[in-house]
C-alpha cells in the first residue's frame, strides 16, 4: 500500500500529471478500471494567479474524482503561494511540484527539470509549499540535468529536509526527455536514501514493466503514464499481475469500443463537441494500436462531429489485429515500446522467471 500523508493507496499505482491529456474525462475513465490515486494536468502557478479561465478549467472534478492532487509548475515562490490560496477553493488532496518537465520552453525559464540545477533553490520553494499548504506535499524530479550531473539524491535528500511527503522520481536525465533506458538504480539509490515515500516514472507501459519497477527499486508505488494512452485496463491488470502473476487477456472488441465511446460522450459533455472530439482523436490513435486501422486513424484526424466519429468507432468492431502484435511481446521485452503495437497483456508469470 502507497501512504502519502494520510492518503492510502491499496494498488500502489497512480495515474500521472499529463499535460494535455490528465483532464476530468481521462481520469474517469482510468478510474473506472481501477486507478485509485489520479492528478490534474500540470498546472502554471502563475496562470492561476491570474484566473486564467482555461487554468480554472483543469482544477474540475467530482466527487467520484478522489483523491485527487494537483501539479505546480513555478520557480516563483509569490506565485505559488498565490496559486494555493486559489487551489483552496476547490477540491484536491494532494499537491505536487513539477521539478522534471524536460521541455526546452519550461526549463529556459528555470522551471521544471530546471530546478535539478539549483537543489537550494528547489528546496526553498518546496518549503514555502509545505508551509502554505494544508495538504500534503509532493515533488516530482528526474534522475538529473543530464548523464555528467546525476543528482537526485541530493535533490531528494533536500526535498525530504523541506518536510514532503513523498517524491515521485523520472529514472531519466532531463537531457534523455523520453527516450533511452531508465535508470532503475538511481530510483533505488533515492529511495535508500529517504524516509518517505518514493514513487518510480518511467516506462511503466505494461503490468511486465511496472513489476520490475517495483522489483528492481524497492519503490513504494508506481506512477502510470503513456502506458494508460488508450489502455486504461492497465491498472486493473496491473493489481491482477502483481497478485497472481498472471494477466487477463486483452479486452475484446466490444469493450475497447465501449469504453472509446464513453470517452468519447465524457469529452463532449465536458469540452463540448467540437473540442471534446478534436481532443478524442489522438486518443482514438491509442485505442486502437494494434489493429490493422490506418485508414480509420486517417480519418480520425480528420472528424469534426460526434456521429462522424461514433461512425469511425463502430467501424472497430470488424478489424483484425494487426501482423505486428506478433512481434509486440518481444519489442516489449526489450524496451522498443511503440506506441502504434498494442502491448501484450496475456500470460502467467512461470516458476522463477523474472519479473520483466
Amino acid at each position: 500500500m502507497l501512504s502519502i500523508g494520510a492518503i492510502n493507496i491499496p494498488s500502489s499505482l497512480v495515474l500521472a500529471p499529463m499535460a494535455g491529456i490528465s483532464d476530468l474525462p481521462f481520469r474517469m475513465i482510468n478510474r473506472s478500471f481501477g486507478c485509485e490515486l489520479a492528478f490534474t494536468e500540470m498546472i502554471n502557478a502563475g496562470s492561476l494567479g491570474f484566473r486564467s479561465k482555461n487554468t480554472i478549467k483543469m482544477l474540475a472534478t467530482q466527487s467520484a474524482d478522489r483523491p485527487l492532487g494537483i501539479q505546480f509548475l513555478a520557480n516563483d515562490a509569490d506565485a505559488l503561494m498565490k496559486a494555493i490560496d486559489i487551489a483552496a477553493e476547490y477540491t484536491f488532496d494532494i499537491i505536487d511540484f513539477n521539478a522534471a518537465c524536460p521541455s526546452r520552453k519550461v526549463v529556459s525559464r528555470g522551471k521544471g527539470a530546471g530546478l535539478l540545477k539549483e537543489p537550494l533553490k528547489l528546496q526553498r520553494l518546496l518549503k514555502v509549499i509545505v508551509d502554505h499548504a494544508d495538504a500534503p506535499v509532493t515533488v516530482k524530479i528526474r534522475s538529473g540535468w543530464d548523464a555528467s550531473s546525476v543528482n537526485a539524491v541530493e535533490v531528494a535528500q533536500r526535498a525530504g529536509d523541506a518536510g514532503i511527503s513523498g517524491l515521485f522520481i523520472h529514472g531519466r536525465t532531463r537531457e534523455q526527455g523520453y527516450e533511452g533506458a531508465v535508470d532503475r538504480n538511481v530510483i533505488r539509490d533515492v529511495k535508500e536514501a529517504i524516509d518517505i515515500p518514493v514513487i518510480a516514472s518511467g516506462d511503466a507501459l505494461t503490468p511486465h514493466h511496472i513489476r520490475r519497477l517495483f522489483h528492481d527499486t524497492g519503490c513504494d508505488g508506481v506512477a502510470v503514464a503513456r502506458g494508460s494512452f488508450g489502455n486504461p485496463w492497465i491498472f486493473r491488470e496491473t493489481v491482477r499481475y502483481l497478485k497472481t502473476g498472471s494477466v487477463p487477456c486483452s479486452p475484446d472488441t466490444d469493450e475497447i469500443v465501449l469504453t472509446m465511446k464513453g470517452h468519447l460522450e465524457a469529452n463532449i459533455a465536458y469540452f463540448g463537441e467540437k473540442t471534446g472530439v478534436l481532443r478524442f482523436r489522438k486518443f482514438f490513435r491509442w485505442y486502437t494500436r494494434g489493429m490493422a486501422v490506418k485508414g480509420l486513424k486517417i480519418m480520425a484526424f480528420r472528424t469534426h462531429t460526434r456521429d462522424e466519429m461514433l461512425e469511425l468507432i463502430e467501424e472497430v468492431r470488424t478489424l483484425q489485429p494487426s501482423p505486428d502484435m506478433q512481434t509486440a511481446r518481444q519489442r516489449h521485452e526489450s524496451g522498443k515500446w511503440n506506441p502504434d503495437i498494442a502491448p501484450p497483456r496475456c500470460g502467467r508469470l512461470r516458476a522463477g522467471e523474472s519479473p520483466d
